[in-house]
């Protein structure tokens, strides 16, 4: 049986990379990387449930180097989740469908979950006393 001869999706050839897609992308990204957040959030949570010296291995995993860096990798993609997902409920309610100004809702996501994810950071550390 022969091939049909269909056209290539020119999603690549003929659009130009932009913000608008790097946040769709990124949405999808930080939704798996939440996934991950909440099995590691059960984990800490059956620790919890099982007793002091379980729960002080899953804390020392959360206070090492690789646990923090974790830690702020899902805390970022909470804030990132959570603002791309305000822009598409405007979007939903026909709004930032202007060029520009869906342009500058994707920035403003970007913008809004690294101040976010830091001065959430900054106030866990001003509460445990780093600080």
């Amino acid at each position: 049986m022969a091939q049909a001869k269909r056209p290539l999706s020119p999603h690549l050839q003929v659009y130009r990379w932009g913000a608008h897609m790097a946040v769709s992308i990124m949405h999808r990204a930080t939704g798996s990387a939440l996934a991950v957040g909440a099995i590691l959030l059960t984990w800490w949570l059956v620790a919890i449930a099982t007793g002091y010296e379980y729960f002080n291995t899953v804390q020392s995993f959360a206070s090492s180097i690789p646990g923090r860096i974790i830690l702020l990798g899902i805390t970022f993609s909470l804030m990132q989740h959570l603002a791309s997902g305000i822009r598409h409920l405007f979007m939903d309610m026909g709004y930032l469908y202007d060029l520009k100004a869906n342009s500058l809702s994707a920035k403003l996501t970007f913008v809004f979950s690294v101040i976010a994810t830091l001065a959430i950071w900054f106030a866990a550390y001003k509460v445990m006393g780093v600080i």
